[in-house]
């Protein structure tokens, strides 16, 4: 994703001049970074992160030119041009995975005896944990670190394994779209009810996902924050469109394509958690994408949407109140006599 801004000589009809974020770039400022602290070189150089002569500097600087020349589109890094041991990557969620539109960032350390293990990685979570292997706290469970178990070939290898294959392996193999099948023996028996509990934590997924969309705009990490804003100018309508349609059953959760086309059937079955979960989300989604000052497209469209949501909860309410007006009643008759009365005989009196 190219994100360009218009000069003022563009605005006065001259050559436009594109200011992309560039998918690889070295940075400055590192003071936010989860491994700051507890990954910080020797005291007056010398070690072997800032002695360029050092096998770990050379290793580090390939995987500099690795990840420049290589980074898939989805994929953004930040280096530290004063902490070549430390990383930042972003990768935005893939269409058809109920990440989709999301962005998920992980904080990644060099050890001083790199490569002969792995990198240290972090995914700045929120307290949130919409993945097995990502956990609430921040560690990442990928047999590639050494942090899962798993074949020897799926391990780190030293003479092989780079961390551009670290970053692929988590938009493939961790943010995927069932990610309810990378927990461990889930799947192992039967297939239909793994499936129905797999679109249940899709539902939880995508609920999650959208709140750590708005955890992002709040507190967002050093360096992303153009990129963060701007991703989500344009992808607001997408997601809030996708809100809408997974709410009213037309497409299955993690499968809204933005060209109006799907991989579902027409009606879904979506659980009255998800609905409510989504009815307290979207108006707060849609505030904040306003004041992003994104466009939502057809205002009749999104009031729509909202009228809907509106209805819904109508719904619940209705429902508590005619429980509560039952009730009610129910003393009405007891103090008027109306209740039903038995006879001596135990048959049922219903003259009152």
């Amino acid at each position: 994703m190219a994100l360009a801004a218009k000069s003022p000589q563009a605005q006065n009809g001259e050559i436009e001049e594109i200011d992309v974020f560039k998918r690889f770039d070295v940075v400055s400022d590192d003071s936010d970074h989860f491994y700051l602290t507890s990954n910080r070189p020797k005291r007056g150089g010398g070690d072997c992160f800032s002695n360029a002569g050092t096998e770990v500097h050379k290793k580090i600087m390939k995987e500099w030119r690795i990840l420049e020349k290589n980074l898939p589109d989805s994929i953004f890094v930040r280096v530290y041009e004063k902490r070549i041991d430390l990383l930042r990557a972003v990768i935005v969620g893939a269409v058809g995975t109920p990440y989709h539109d999301g962005l998920f960032f992980f904080d990644i350390a060099f050890p001083s005896d790199y490569p002969n293990q792995p990198p240290l990685v972090h995914y700045r979570s929120y307290g949130l944990r919409l993945n097995p292997n990502l956990y609430a706290s921040g560690k990442v469970c990928l047999s590639l670190i050494n942090t899962w178990s798993g074949k020897k070939s799926e391990k780190w290898n030293s003479s092989e394994s780079t961390l551009l294959q670290v970053l692929v392996s988590i938009q493939a193999l961790v943010l995927n779209e069932k990610p309810y099948f990378n927990e461990p023996g889930n799947g192992m028996f039967g297939k239909a009810i793994w499936e129905k509990k797999s679109q249940a934590y899709n539902e939880n997924v995508f609920v999650l996902s959208c709140k750590t969309m708005l955890f992002l705009l709040r507190r967002t990490p050093k360096n992303f924050e153009r990129f963060v804003l701007e991703h989500f100018r344009e992808r607001s309508y997408t997601i809030l469109r996708a809100c809408n349609e997974y709410t009213n059953g037309r497409v299955k959760v993690g499968y809204y394509r933005n060209d109006g086309s799907s991989s579902s059937s027409p009606i879904i079955d979506v659980s009255d958690r998800f609905k409510a979960s989504i009815v307290q989300l979207y108006p707060e989604l849609v505030a904040t994408f306003r004041k992003l000052g994104a466009s939502l497209g057809n205002s009749v469209e999104q009031l729509d949407v909202e009228k809907k949501i509106e209805s819904y909860k109508k719904q619940v309410s209705d429902k508590k109140n005619i429980r509560i007006a039952n009730k009610v009643f129910a003393k009405i008759k007891k103090v008027l006599g109306l209740k039903k009365k038995k006879s001596t005989n135990g048959i049922e009196d219903k003259s009152s």
